[in-house]
Formats: C-alpha cells, structure tokens, sequence
C-alpha cells in the first residue's frame, strides 16, 4: 500500500482509508506499507489493527528515529535506507494500491510499474490508485491518469503498459485488486 504520511487537508482520504483497513483485515489480506503511525498511513495500519488484521510496515532506520513509527504493528521491519525499503514491500507484496499521497507515493506507484513494465517483480503486480473525492471537486487520480494516457498519445508508453497503473473506484475493488497477482487483466 502506497499512502502519505501526512494527513492532507481532505478528511474523505482518512474516511477512505479507514474503509479499506477494516476490508483489507476482513478479506484477510496482510496490510504490507511504509511503516508509520502518522497521516494515511497510520489512519490506514490503526484501522487493519483495530479490525483484527495483520500490518507490516518497512521503515528506514533514519524515519524510525524520528519517532514517526508506528510502535504497534503485527511486524515492523528495520531497513537501510529508502530503496531497501521499497525493494521489501515489492518483494512482500502481491499487487499494489495507493490512496492519495505526495512526491513519495507518486514516486513508490511510478518505481512499482517501472519494475512490473521491465519484469524485475517475480511476476506483474498491477497499481491500482483508489479515488475520492467531494463531489463538488475533481477526482484526486483524474490529472495524473491524463498524463499517463498522453504520455501512450506521444508514444512514451505502451497501450499494454498503460494497464499496469489504473483507477480503482471503490474498496471492494481496491481488495479485488489483491488477488490480482500475476496477470494484469483486472
């Protein structure tokens, strides 16, 4: 799970994350994320912990020592530094979701399809970016997904390879998207 660790100025993200907590731990579904107990990602871990499901959070020592941890997760790994740490939650993870985030979510969603679209992952891992939004404001993903769809328009990326990053609409397809392992047709 891709997520920020800052807390945004949309309550409807942290709604959203406490959503999929509860129906990531409900499905059964290990929650495998960057580690903190603040912003999205803790309302996010707080939510699988509190609905009786595992969490698993990769941090950076450096992270670690700021006390920006999360103290009371299923499994906290210790890692080196950033890349160690995106490297273990690929390894450990069967597909990807993101909710709205910063330049670290955007650059762990782009590193993520980068390693699916160059065969690096054990086998494709498809991304999805879970959406929400008020009604009376854009969707978060929308201006994001129009670069990807101009940069298949300019032929800087496949059609094929376009599929690897999409929009997932609900939490129920944010789950769906976890048995997705392996095959990018979803």
């Amino acid at each position: 799970m891709f997520c920020g660790s800052r807390s945004g100025s949309d309550d409807t993200v942290h709604a959203l994350a406490q959503d999929l907590g509860s129906a990531l731990a409900a499905a059964n579904v290990d929650l495998i994320y960057g580690g903190a107990g603040i912003g999205v990602m803790g309302t996010l871990a707080n939510a699988v912990l509190e609905s009786g499901g595992r969490a698993v959070g990769v941090i950076p020592v450096g992270l670690f020592s700021r006390e920006v941890a999360h103290h009371g997760l299923t499994e906290l790994i210790e890692v080196t530094d950033m890349h160690a740490r995106k490297r273990t939650m690929y390894e450990r993870s069967d597909a990807f979701c993101a909710l709205p985030g910063g330049y670290g979510t955007l650059e762990e969603v782009f590193e993520a399809a980068t390693w699916t679209q160059l065969g690096l992952h054990n086998s494709p891992k498809p991304i999805g970016l879970l959406d929400c939004s008020p009604v009376d404001r854009p969707r978060f993903w929308s201006g994001l997904e129009e670069f990807l769809d101009r940069t298949v328009a300019d032929g800087f990326i496949s059609a094929e390879n376009r599929s690897i990053v999409r929009r997932v609409d609900s939490v129920a397809a944010a789950v769906q998207l976890t048995t997705c392992s392996g095959r990018l047709e979803w």
